[in-house]
């Protein structure tokens, strides 16, 4: 990919992934999604069940891979889809930061080096 190719596609990225950005900054960020939206919504196991055509043991066990970030993308997105949700996906420099700051400071390492 050449500079200016790389340079829009980052630009279009930033703006994509804007809510992403301000996602990553909350501080403790609810961990295990699947249980705690079903349990939040009201939405029983059996319903889960019936919806996702798996067992209740295999929820369970979902639920849990979540917590422990075993989970696959695929089954993470069945579950959610069988609560009537759906998975949103998104890469973001640590601490929020643009990836045209990312790519800036990167830059500058690189000359800083050089010249160091």
């Amino acid at each position: 990919m050449r500079g200016r190719d790389r340079r829009a596609a980052r630009k279009r990225l930033d703006e994509e992934m804007r809510p992403f950005r301000s996602a990553v900054r909350v501080k403790e960020p609810t961990q295990g999604l699947l249980r705690a939206v079903r349990q939040a919504v009201g939405i029983p196991m059996a319903e889960v069940v019936a919806k996702s055509g798996v067992g209740l043991s295999e929820v369970d066990r979902l639920e849990r891979a979540e917590l422990t970030g075993t989970i696959t993308m695929h089954a993470l997105a069945r579950q959610a889809a069988a609560m009537g949700c759906e998975v949103l996906y998104g890469i973001v420099p640590k601490d929020g930061m643009t990836l045209e700051r990312m790519t800036a400071m990167r830059e500058w390492k690189e000359i800083l080096r050089v010249e160091g």
